[in-house]
C-alpha cells in the first residue's frame, strides 16, 4: 500500500494507555498492516503498532499526549503514512532497557515498585507492539500509580535462528517488535524519586566505597588493628557488594558504630581515618554539646538538619545513594539515658528521641553511618545502643606492647627519616616499660622527650640563646626519653607508684618463718593472677593485729607483681564521702582496672572503708554491698585482675560473709619472741654493740606481743635519743605499753 496522507488528532481515552496510533478500520486493516511509519517532515520518521476505533474518521489518526510530545506532533497536523514491514533477521526484541519515572512529577511517594512484577506486566499489555530508541509510553503498572516510561535500549535477534535452536548472539538496534516473552530491565530516570526493588531492575554503575587511593599499611592507627578489622567486618563489608546482593540476602547495613574507652586512645583518630578512607562525602563531624540551643525545638532541629542531605539523597537515588557520615565526639553529652536529667524542661530526652528516629524509626534511612565516641559509655541511654542503631560497639582500650611499638614508631617516623634519633633509642624497650600508656600520651611522651632535647641548645644567661650550630647536630637521645618518663609524662591508668613507695617505705623484715611462709604464699597467688590458666580473678585477704606490717607487706606485693595497672582503694581518700560517693568512688577504680589487660587493685584497711565501728557495732551497708559483689565480679574476657585487700578485723569480715569472697586468707602474727625483736631491731641499725648486747639480753625468754610497724616506729623515736641512752630508753618503752612481758 502507497504512502498517504492522515490528519493527527487525540487518542481515545480507551487507547490512552496502550501506546499504539489508533486509524479507522477504512483506513488500514491492523491484522495485515500492523505498524505504520509516520513522516511529520522531510528527515523525520517514527514507527507506530496501530489499532482500530470507530471513534476515528477516516483520514485521521490518533496519538496520546506522549506519542505526541516523542514525534512532535501537534493536533490537526498532516502527517504521511505508509505501511512498515521490519526486517526479519532483525525485528524482534530479546532484551529492552526502560527508563521509568512517575508519569507526573506531583506523585513522589515512597512506594516500592518490583521490577520483576512490573516487567511480567509489561510483557502482558505490550505484546507485539514496536518499540524504538527514545520512544516515550504511558504504562499502568497494577493499582499503582501512572508512570511514564522511556526506551533506552534495544537488542534484537532472528527469530528464525532461535526457532533452529542456532541463536545469534543479540545485537544492538534502533527499533524492534517487543514480544511476551521478551526480557524487561527497569532503570530509573534522573532525579526519579521512585524506588525500584527486584531482579529486573538495571544494575547502575556505582563508586566504590573505599577511596581507591587508600592504604591501610598508612593509617597512622597504631595498636588497633584488631579493632579496625572488627569495624570493617561488621560496617563495610556489606556495603562493598552491589546493592542488588544485599537485596537478594535481605541485608540490611550498619547504620552505626559506638567508640569507647578512655581518653586518648585513638576514638577521634580511628573516627577521622575511617572518614578518609571511605569514598563518600565529607563526614559531617559535630561536638554533642553543639547540638544543645537555649531555644525551644532548636537543638531537635539541629538533630534533623544533619540527616537531611541524607534523606534528599534517598529519595532521589533509593539503594545508589552514596553514604553519609556523621561523627557525634562526646555523644553522651546529647544521649544520656532518658529521665536522668534533673529539670522540667526535657530537652536532653526530645533530643535522644529525635536521634533515635533519624538512625532508626518509621521512615529509616539506609545510606547513613553515625559514628558516636565517649568514655562514658554507661551514660548512654540503652535504646540507642540495640541492634539497628549504634550496634557495633568497639571498645577503644590501652594498647598493648606490640600496639605502643607500632604507636612510637609512627611519631618518631620523621626523626628517623632525619636523623634526628639517637642510635642509641631502643623503641622496643621504650614500648616494653611504656605499661598502661594510652596513644595519646605516648605522643606526649615523645614531644617531652624532644623537648628535653631541644633544651640542651638553650644557654642560660641573661638573654635566652639558641646554640644554631648545636641545633644542626642535635639528636633525641636514650636519656631524653628516660628522662620524660621519670618526670614529665604519667600515664593516666598507670600505678600509683609514689602511693606505693610510701607504703612500703621500710620494706619487708623477714623476722621470722612465718613472714616468709605469708610471702611464698602470696607469690603463688600472683603467679596464679598472672597465668592464662584458671580463674581472671585472684583475691587475697591479708589479715593480722594492727600495726603487723599488712599494708606495707601488700603494697609489696603488688609493686613487685609486675602488673601495669596498679589501684590504690584507700579510706584515706574517701573522707567526707557519703555512701553513694563511696560506691561510685570505689565502682570507678574497679572499672579502671578492667581497662588493662592485667591489673591490681588494693583494698586497704577493709573495715574502714566500710565505716566499721566496735559500739553499737555499726557499718555501711552499701558500701558492703558494693564491694561483695565487685570482689566477686569476673573481668571482662581477656583481662586478668589481682585484688590484695587488708585488715584488722577479720572477725568482723566472718560476720558480714566477706570472707568467703577472697580466693585465699593470710595471716600475719605480731613478734611474740624476743629473739624476733632482735632480728628487727638488728636491721634498723639504730644501737651500738654494747647497746644491742644489752637489749638482747634483756629480751632473751620473754614473750612479747608487738607489730612489726608499731616496732618500727617506736625505734625511730628511740633514735632521737642520744646513742648510749637508746637501748635502756626502748627497754623502758617495751614495758610500759605491756609489749613484753615484765620480770618477776
Amino acid at each position: 500500500m502507497s504512502a498517504r496522507s492522515l490528519r493527527v488528532t487525540k487518542c481515545p481515552e480507551v487507547h490512552s494507555r496502550s501506546n499504539r496510533g489508533v486509524v479507522s478500520a477504512l483506513d488500514y486493516d491492523p491484522t495485515s498492516t500492523p505498524h505504520l511509519e509516520v513522516v511529520p517532515a522531510p528527515g523525520r520518521s517514527f514507527i507506530f503498532s496501530i489499532v482500530t476505533d470507530p471513534s476515528i474518521q477516516p483520514g485521521e489518526m490518533g496519538f496520546s499526549m506522549p506519542q505526541r510530545k516523542w514525534a512532535m506532533l501537534s493536533v490537526g497536523q498532516e502527517v504521511g503514512v505508509r505501511p512498515y514491514t521490519f526486517d526479519k533477521s532483525r525485528a524482534y526484541i530479546t532484551q529492552v532497557t526502560l527508563e521509568v519515572d512517575y508519569f507526573t512529577k506531583k506523585n513522589n511517594a515512597n512506594d516500592e515498585f518490583n521490577s520483576d512484577q512490573m516487567a511480567e506486566e509489561f510483557q502482558n499489555q505490550f505484546g507485539h507492539l514496536a518499540l524504538t530508541l527514545g520512544q516515550s509510553l504511558a504504562f499502568g503498572y497494577s493499582d499503582k500509580k501512572l508512570l511514564q516510561v522511556a526506551v533506552k535500549e534495544i537488542f534484537c535477534t532472528d527469530i528464525q535462528s532461535l526457532k533452529s535452536g542456532k541463536a545469534l548472539k543479540p545485537h544492538s538496534s534502533e527499533s524492534g517488535i517487543f514480544l511476551p516473552n521478551s526480557a524487561v530491565i527497569f532503570e530509573k530516570m534522573e532525579g526519579s524519586l521512585l524506588k525500584l526493588t527486584g531482579k529486573s531492575k538495571g544494575k547502575v554503575e556505582r563508586q566504590s566505597i573505599i577511596n581507591p587511593d587508600w592504604d591501610f599499611t598508612k593509617m597512622g592507627i597504631g595498636g588497633l588493628g584488631n579493632e579496625f578489622n572488627a569495624i570493617f567486618r561488621r560496617a563495610f563489608a556489606s556495603r562493598v557488594f552491589p546493592p542488588e546482593i544485599m537485596e537478594d540476602l535481605g541485608c540490611k547495613h550498619v547504620k552505626g558504630i559506638l567508640l569507647y574507652g578512655p581518653p586518648g586512645t585513638g576514638k577521634t583518630l580511628m573516627a577521622r581515618q575511617i572518614g578518609k578512607m571511605l569514598n563518600a562525602r565529607e563526614p559531617k563531624i559535630v561536638n554533642g554539646p553543639e547540638i544543645l540551643d537555649k531555644y525551644v525545638g532548636e537543638s531537635e532541629a539541629n538533630i534533623r538538619k544533619l540527616f537531611q542531605e541524607a534523606e534528599d539523597d534517598e529519595k532521589r537515588l533509593g539503594v545508589n545513594s552514596g553514604l553519609h557520615i556523621i561523627i557525634f565526639d562526646e555523644i553522651d553529652a546529647i544521649c544520656k539515658t532518658r529521665g536522668s536529667v534533673a529539670g522540667n524542661t526535657g530537652v536532653n530526652d526530645t533530643v535522644v528521641n529525635q536521634l533515635l528516629s533519624k538512625i532508626d524509626g518509621v521512615d529509616q534511612l539506609n545510606n547513613i553511618l553515625v559514628i558516636g565516641m565517649t568514655n562514658r559509655k554507661d551514660m548512654i541511654d540503652e535504646a540507642l545502643l540495640r541492634p539497628g542503631r549504634l550496634e557495633v560497639q568497639v571498645e577503644i582500650g590501652l594498647p598493648k606492647e606490640n600496639g605502643r611499638l607500632e604507636i612510637l614508631n609512627i611519631h618518631t617516623g620523621t626523626m628517623r627519616k632525619n636523623e634526628k634519633l639517637s642510635s642509641d633509642v631502643d623503641l622496643t624497650e621504650l614500648a616494653t616499660i611504656t605499661k598502661n600508656f594510652s596513644g595519646a600520651e605516648i605522643e606526649g611522651l615523645v614531644r617531652a622527650a624532644q623537648s628535653c632535647a631541644l633544651n640542651r641548645l638553650v644557654k642560660a644567661s641573661s638573654k635566652v640563646e639558641i646554640d644554631s650550630e648545636a641545633a644542626e647536630k642535635m639528636c633525641v637521645t636514650r636519656a631524653d626519653f628516660l628522662h620524660a618518663l621519670e618526670n614529665d609524662v604519667k600515664p593516666a591508668f598507670g600505678s600509683s607508684q609514689d602511693t606505693l613507695d610510701a607504703m612500703c617505705s621500710r620494706g619487708v623484715i623477714l623476722w621470722g618463718p612465718e613472714v616468709q611462709g605469708v610471702l611464698d604464699d602470696a607469690k603463688l597467688l600472683v603467679q596464679q593472677a598472672a597465668s592464662d590458666d584458671g580463674s581472671p580473678l585472684v583475691s587475697i585477704l591479708i589479715e593480722g593485729a594492727p600495726n603487723s606490717g599488712k599494708t606495707a607487706l601488700a603494697a609489696t606485693l603488688a609493686k613487685n607483681s609486675g602488673f601495669p595497672f596498679i589501684k590504690i582503694c584507700s579510706p584515706e581518700d574517701m573522707v567526707g564521702y557519703t555512701e553513694s560517693a563511696k560506691c561510685l568512688r570505689i565502682k570507678k577504680v574497679f572499672d579502671d582496672a578492667y581497662r588493662s589487660s592485667m591489673s591490681c587493685v588494693l583494698v586497704d584497711n577493709i573495715e574502714r572503708l566500710l565505716d566499721y565501728g566496735p559500739i553499737g557495732p555499726r557499718y555501711s551497708n552499701l558500701t558492703l554491698q558494693a564491694l561483695l559483689v565487685l570482689l566477686k565480679k569476673l573481668p571482662p574476657p581477656g583481662k586478668r585482675l589481682l585484688i590484695i585487700a587488708t585488715t584488722s578485723r577479720k572477725e568482723v569480715l566472718d560476720e558480714m560473709e566477706m570472707i568467703t569472697a577472697f580466693t585465699d586468707v593470710l595471716h600475719i602474727p605480731n613478734l611474740h619472741r624476743g629473739d624476733q625483736l632482735m632480728t628487727v631491731i638488728e636491721q634498723a641499725r639504730i644501737l651500738d654493740a654494747d647497746g644491742a648486747r644489752r637489749i638482747e639480753h634483756q629480751l632473751r625468754e620473754r614473750r612479747a606481743n608487738i607489730g612489726v610497724k608499731k616496732l618500727l616506729d617506736l625505734l625511730d623515736m628511740i633514735k632521737q635519743t642520744s646513742a648510749t641512752a637508746r637501748a635502756d630508753k626502748l627497754l623502758v618503752k617495751l614495758e610500759m605499753e605491756g609489749l613484753i612481758e615484765m620480770r618477776e
